[in-house]
This record gives C-alpha cells, structure tokens and sequence, in this order.
C-alpha cells in the first residue's frame, strides 16, 4: 500500500492513496459559485456516482480532478479554515 502526505505543515498526515476511477461525466450537472459581476465562476464541480468532480469552467473538456467524500471534506475545512489564502 502506498501513501502520500496531505496538508501542509505541523498537520499534515500520511494516508493511504487511494485508486479513483475515471468517471463519466457526460450529463453531469457541473454547479459553479458566480462572481461578483453574475457570471458564472471558473471552478466547477458535480457530484458524479459517490465522488465529487472538480473541472475549471473555461475549458470544460480539460481534465477534472476527483475526489472521495472524506478527501473533499477535508479540502473544504481546509478552505473555511483559510489553509489555502496566499496572504
């Protein structure tokens, strides 16, 4: 079994990595946040049979990340807690 280290810093910890399938997302109902001006936002996930689809919005057929429930409730906490503010 294989691991990787997640986080960053003093929290960071080793879990096992995880095989993901290659979704399709054809028919996927993506949902974006919109910006202040009422277009739609850049970052778009779906939630596609138990995993949460992650694509930029600019280039819909580019790639699209993937993640389990528990990796995609870590990545939120980690941005309501500000882990990933460049300031």
């Amino acid at each position: 079994m294989t691991t990787e280290t997640t986080g960053a810093g003093q929290g960071a910890q080793s879990v096992p990595s995880a095989r993901k399938p290659k979704l399709d997302t054809t028919g996927a109902e993506w949902l974006s946040a919109k910006q202040e001006d009422g277009s739609p936002g850049d970052v778009q996930i779906a939630f596609v049979d138990g995993y949460i689809a992650m694509r930029d919005g600019r280039f819909p057929d580019g790639p699209v990340l993937v993640f389990t429930p528990e990796e995609w409730r870590a990545f939120v906490l980690g941005a309501q807690d500000g882990e990933f503010d460049l300031t």
